[in-house]
């Protein structure tokens, strides 16, 4: 059911409202206008429109004076099997950096079974304080539990910002999360900033394919939500001196029936996991099939590192989609990252620009790509790959 409200009787149908609405809700129906279920409630129409006809009654508005009261930082610690996800290092790092600027508290949240220790690297990772709901049910990941747990201690304790890592998990109870507490939620964030004036957090994320680099704030509502995507920022250092306050949670679980429960997980095996590879030799377009990767990975092999992909190298079906990186792919921030026939598309360098050293293989001297290299290599990645990988292999010898 679309959220705005459209008061029939007010609308004069002058289209303003169309035109204001970025999502294409808003149609015209003979002299009049109607809203579509993809409307989102965001209420970029509701101010433009001369008439008021347009409303959002199910949004309750908070008053500054109810913002005011939203204070501190708080970061989600993804856990799977009693261990801490290394995205969530990353997120506690920005957090620690958000509530300095905002000269406040950083908070983790960490649920889980046995989970005491997590809680305790949280601490040595920034936190001031730490939120520790443990319990049997919670040892798995599932969305009701966990959404509803953090829905709570929101509720209760009022953060004005709230990180999660863009994982899969991250994406799942982000979304869960910011609906049950009405508030906006920017997605696969790729960088966060505090604005100097207003103290909003700027949300930075690539928008249309790629090709803008769109920040958004979220003045009205709290707590201001996103997810951040893997490698994107460097994991900090740990303190072990560190002191912080752990608060234990009890949360009311297992005294309804569970709608769903967690059977089993099955990992899958890949050849390297690309967004901890240290090194990457990627294939894009100018490999010219599924053979042409077998160079890359003869590389990859003696260098001991990964195989990445572009999106055209994967959309074309010449490698399975978990090579690819890129702002639809992985985010990846190898020590090493060979770009072999990859124009440098902004899609795919979103993915990858903060590699410590990019080295480019192109004919194309003009290639986008060696914007960017640290070192670039023109002429053709079949002589070329070939030849690094025998030189690297004479240098290295046995050490791989």
């Amino acid at each position: 059911m679309p959220l705005l409200k459209i008061d029939k009787d007010e609308c004069a149908g002058c289209g303003a409202c169309i035109d204001a609405c970025p999502f294409g809700a808003i149609v015209m129906v003979g002299d009049k206008v109607e809203v579509s279920e993809q409307c989102t409630g965001c209420g970029a129409c509701v101010d433009i429109c001369p008439m008021a006809a347009l409303s959002l009654p199910e949004r309750a508005q908070e008053t500054s004076e109810d913002l005011a009261s939203y204070q501190g930082v708080w970061v989600w610690i993804e856990q799977f099997r009693g261990e801490a996800r290394g995205i969530s290092w990353e997120m506690m790092g920005q957090g620690r950096r958000l509530a300095d600027a905002r000269r406040t508290s950083l908070t983790a949240c960490v649920l889980g079974r046995n989970a005491r220790q997590i809680a305790d690297e949280a601490v040595t990772f920034g936190a001031d304080r730490v939120f520790l709901a443990d319990h049997p049910e919670l040892a798995e990941y599932r969305t009701a539990p966990y959404a509803g747990i953090l829905s709570g201690l929101v509720r209760r304790y009022r953060p004005e910002i709230f990180i999660l890592g863009a994982s899969s998990r991250g994406r799942d109870l982000a979304g869960s999360v910011a609906t049950e507490l009405y508030t906006g939620l920017t997605a696969d964030c790729t960088g966060l900033d505090i604005d100097p004036d207003s103290g909003l957090l700027r949300q930075t994320r690539p928008a249309f394919g790629g090709n803008i680099m769109a920040t958004i704030i979220c003045p009205n509502r709290r707590p201001q939500m996103c997810t951040v995507r893997h490698r994107v920022f460097e994991t900090p250092a740990p303190d072990p001196d560190r002191r912080g306050q752990i608060i234990e949670i009890n949360p009311a679980l297992g005294k309804e029936p569970i709608a769903s429960r967690v059977v089993d997980f099955i990992m899958e095996e890949g050849e390297v996991n690309l967004a901890d590879a240290r090194i990457i030799v990627s294939g894009g377009r100018g490999v010219g099939g599924p053979e042409g990767f077998e160079p890359i990975r003869r590389l990859a092999e003696v260098l001991g590192g990964a195989v990445g992909a572009s999106r055209s190298a994967v959309d074309a079906g010449w490698i399975p989609y978990a090579h690819q990186v890129g702002q639809t792919g992985r985010t990846v921030r190898p020590d090493l990252y060979i770009a072999c026939g990859i124009s440098g598309a902004i899609q795919h360098l979103a993915g990858m620009i903060t590699a410590r050293i990019i080295v480019a293989i192109n004919k194309n001297p003009e290639a986008p790509i060696f914007g960017v290299a640290d070192y670039g290599i023109v002429g053709d990645l079949f002589e070329i790959v070939p030849a690094l990988t025998e030189q690297f292999k004479k240098r290295l010898g046995g050490k791989r």
